[in-house]
């Protein structure tokens, strides 16, 4: 994983974020920009930002499993040898013999 971006676009979402940067400068800052600066300001979000984003989604993905992975040995714990605990709790709760009786 070390060896490639952390983050790779596909080609259909880099198009519509592209779109999407074009019309974010038309509509808020009434600025009308190409797709080749669109396209720059992306790669640079991308290179200096992405990871940051990244790395806070593997984080949030971390924790969101090792929460649930925590609940595991609540969940799927089994006693072992419940043999001979299972007869001494059901020979505690059988009434005691009468002393005398025969």
């Amino acid at each position: 994983m070390r060896d490639k971006p952390p983050i790779e676009i596909s080609p259909d979402a880099r198009a519509r974020a592209i779109a999407s940067i074009r019309r974010y400068f038309r509509e808020e800052l009434d600025q009308d920009i190409g797709d080749l600066k669109a396209a720059l300001l992306f790669e640079y979000f991308l290179a200096e930002h992405g990871p940051t984003i990244y790395n806070q989604g593997i984080a949030d993905a971390r924790a969101f499993f090792e929460e649930r992975s925590a609940d595991l040995a609540a969940i799927c714990y089994q006693v072992e040898f419940p043999f001979w605990e299972r007869n001494a709790r059901a020979d505690a709760s059988k009434p005691a013999p009468k002393r005398g009786a025969k």
